[in-house]
Formats: structure tokens, C-alpha cells, sequence
């Protein structure tokens, strides 16, 4: 089957009438992207894509509106509501050895399960600890599960540190103080919306565990990589800054196909134009850039892995760039989203 990359922007430059987020799909050799509508509004903000791991066909997207799925590979959707009405979808994760148990991440920060498919959801009970106020809402931006323990998750807050559950997410608790403790150091000090200098450790943007290091998270935020080796309950930095200049991490995520390979999304801030993509062959102790040959534009959000080919990478700058490699990051390609397309957010493929 030909390989099909979708991508995710929030909104268009400006509000102007020829501006526009929304969900679009491309197939390899394919000249052009392809809005997606059928039953997907033509304003949707797309924040999460997700394909289901057993069949490709079925593709999950976060939206302003709630989640929407697709069971033709994206050319019809339907809203699937959630109990207490619609909230905006940001992340999505499937549990490892049962897909039909899924969760979904809100805006305003709210974790939701389903043990169907995306049928049916209710609402679990986490609760927030709000170390920083900052001038959104937060919202759950990743979460993961050990592979090696599937009823223990981690959740990221967008801007509020990482909770754990050990119960499937029926119940939370924050593991962020030793990142607030990391914050005591100069160069981890981060201020810019709130009133506070652990700003910058709180701000998660994703988070991964292998089942080659059961036990081990590692986390991508404002200030760089960090890992717990004990479930969260201390936290160390990777030092990332030793293998690249640009140090705020958009994404972090683990190979399918090899769990000692770990990718990893490098930009110097939110907003800039510059971005890069890193892999390590070995859990993190070394990294190398493997974007050679193109350009980011803005800065690099998010990575989307193959499932059934390890040489397919695919990754995409805030503005609307796609980048994709078929054969292990020896040659890339840009796959630009139409001209206007901003705060891409979202890449996936199968």
C-alpha cells in the first residue's frame, strides 16, 4: 500500500480569506495535498493525529470541536462527542496491547478514555496542579504508556509539569517537583507569560517511554530533554546542548522498529525560523542530526514514525513545511502545505 502523510494546522495567517488551517493528506508521488473535508469542517484546527496501530485505514484527528475518526483513511469523518461536550483534542495515545483502548488529551486539561474504539469516552480524574498561570488554558499535550506496564501512564501539561497514573489514568499524581528543583539553575530559568522562573521546566510539549528502558521517560520541553529513570520520580538533564545548538524540543518519540532509537525535534523557540530533526541509536546518550540537505523555515514540531518501515521519517515546521525520508535520512524531500497554512502542529503517516 502506498504510503499516505497527513498533516495538522491550527489556523491561517492573519485571519485573511485565503488563509486557513485544517486537516490534509498526500500520498508518496502524489503532486499536490488534499484538504480533507467530508464531514471535517473547513475550519477545523487540527492539534493530534493519530492512526490506529492494527489498521491504517482508521485515523483519529484532534480538533477544536473534539475528536473526529475516519474509518476510509480520511475521506469521510465523524464526530465522536465527547460526555460533556466538546473540548479541543491535542494528543492521543493508544494503548500498547489493546488499541481499542484509547485516551485523548483536552484543552482545557482533561484526560478521556475509551475502551471502544473512540465509541464511547468518559472523563478520568485528573486534576491539574497549577504550578504556573499562564495567559491559555492548559492542555494535555502527550502522554505514554510503558510498554512493559500498560496501566502506567504519563501525562504532559502544556504549562504544568508531568503527571503519572498506575491505574489505567483513574487517578493522577504530579511527578513535577524535581523539574521544578532543575529550575534552580541559571540556564533552566525560563520566564515569559507567567510570573514565575520554572516557566520554561513546566512547559511539556511531549513525552516517550521504550520498552528497552521499562521504567524510563523521557520528556521534551521548553529547555531541552530530560529523563527520569525511576518513573518519574527524579528527573536529570540530557544535556542535549552537547550535540546540538538548538535546545527547545518540540517532540520526542521511540522507534517502532528499534527501541534504542529515540528522534527528537530541535528548534531555538515556539516561534523562529529554524528547526532540525536528531536520532540516537542508544537511548539518548549520543545524538546526530539527520535533516541534511533542507531547510526548516520556522520551528520543528512534531515527527511521525512509519510503523512498518523503519526508513520512513516525516516531520513538520510550524509553518507548514513537511519534510519525509524513505530511506533513512539519506535523502529528504520537502512536501510544502499550501501557501498560507500556519501553526502546523500535527504529522502522521501509514
Amino acid at each position: 500500500m502506498v504510503t499516505r502523510i497527513y498533516a495538522g494546522a491550527a489556523r491561517g495567517f492573519g485571519g485573511s480569506a485565503t488563509a486557513h488551517g485544517g486537516l490534509f493528506r498526500r500520498a508518496l508521488g502524489d503532486a499536490r495535498w488534499e484538504k480533507l473535508g467530508g464531514g471535517l469542517s473547513a475550519e477545523s484546527e487540527i492539534h493530534a493525529i493519530a492512526v490506529h496501530p492494527g489498521d491504517a485505514q482508521v485515523v483519529y484527528a484532534g480538533t477544536q470541536e473534539g475528536p473526529y475518526r475516519s474509518t476510509d483513511g480520511g475521506d469521510h469523518w465523524t464526530a465522536v462527542p465527547f460526555p460533556d461536550g466538546a473540548k479541543e483534542v491535542w494528543s492521543f495515545l493508544f494503548d500498547p496491547r489493546d488499541a481499542r483502548l484509547m485516551y485523548a488529551g483536552t484543552s482545557p486539561a482533561a484526560i478521556y478514555k475509551s475502551e471502544n474504539g473512540g465509541d464511547t469516552w468518559r472523563k478520568l480524574g485528573l486534576r491539574t496542579p497549577g504550578h504556573v498561570k499562564m495567559s491559555f488554558d492548559c492542555r494535555v499535550t502527550r502522554m505514554a504508556a510503558d510498554p512493559s506496564q500498560p496501566r502506567e501512564l504519563y501525562a504532559g501539561l502544556e504549562v504544568d509539569g508531568v503527571l503519572r497514573s498506575r491505574d489505567g489514568g483513574e487517578t493522577w499524581e504530579d511527578m513535577s517537583r524535581p523539574l521544578i528543583k532543575l529550575a534552580d539553575q541559571p540556564h533552566l530559568k525560563s520566564r515569559i507569560v507567567s510570573d514565575t522562573e520554572i516557566e520554561g521546566m513546566m512547559d511539556t510539549h511531549a513525552l516517550c517511554v521504550s520498552s528497552a528502558a521499562p521504567g524510563t521517560v523521557f520528556l521534551a520541553v521548553r529547555m531541552g530533554v530530560f529523563r527520569s529513570t525511576d518513573r518519574g520520580v527524579n528527573w536529570e538533564d540530557m544535556e542535549i546542548g552537547r550535540f546540538s545548538p538548538l535546545t527547545y524540543s518540540r517532540d520526542i518519540c521511540v522507534s517502532p522498529h528499534s527501541p534504542r532509537t529515540l528522534f527528537t525535534a530541535l528548534s531555538p523557540a515556539a516561534r523562529s525560523e529554524d528547526g532540525s530533526l536528531y536520532r540516537s541509536d542508544d537511548l539518548g546518550g549520543s545524538w546526530r542530526r539527520i535533516d541534511r540537505g533542507i531547510k526548516a523555515k520556522a520551528t520543528m514540531m512534531g515527527i511521525a514514525l512509519h510503523a512498518k518501515d523503519p526508513d520512513q521519517v516525516y516531520c513538520v515546521s510550524r509553518c507548514g513545511q513537511v519534510f519525509g525520508t524513505q530511506d533513512g535520512g539519506q535523502r529528504w524531500q520537502e512536501y510544502p502545505l499550501p501557501d498560507g497554512t500556519a501553526d502546523a502542529y500535527a504529522v502522521a503517516c501509514a
